[in-house]
């Protein structure tokens, strides 16, 4: 019997344990889309099509490049584990107007607000990432050239 209670126990420790972790990271996020902002695919492309300046910043993983990207006059790739040291270097502009974003708005968010703790005033994070563009049915530029996605009906 207190073999039984003590498995239960470790497990009920270790599920809990394990739930955790997501947990924490959409606190995280949270907290970063707050501090840093958030802009939504609208906007962006209102500024992009009205060639206003500003640096789209992708900072997914280069094999998830592949998705496709948002293409504007001033785009730059940096990936969220190297951003801190490149950005400097690549971006000297502190009152540039930075937009990041991701496949779905988390790292983007975590991007942007580190870009802000840099001293990057004008930094903030694509609403929903490039899923989230797309979904608004703007083009993604593909290595097949521009894409539209479009709803099934």
């Amino acid at each position: 019997m207190k073999v039984k209670v003590l498995l239960m126990v470790a497990s009920l420790m270790i599920g809990s344990s394990l739930m955790a972790g997501p947990v924490e990271s959409d606190k995280l996020i949270s907290a970063a889309k707050q501090e840093a902002g958030e802009m939504a695919p609208k906007e962006l492309k209102k500024m992009i099509d009205g060639q206003k300046n500003v640096i789209v910043m992708d900072v997914r993983e280069e094999n998830q490049r592949a998705e496709g990207e948002i293409y504007a006059p001033s785009t730059i790739a940096i990936t969220r584990g190297n951003l801190e040291f490149e950005v400097l270097n690549k971006i000297k502009d502190k009152n540039a107007v930075i937009v990041t974003y991701c496949r779905s708005g988390g790292r983007g968010a975590l991007a942007a607000q580190t870009l802000k703790k840099l001293g990057y005033v004008n930094a903030t994070n694509l609403k929903g990432g490039l899923k989230g563009w797309a979904q608004e049915g703007y083009p993604i530029e593909t290595g097949l050239g521009v894409t539209l996605l479009t709803k099934e009906q």
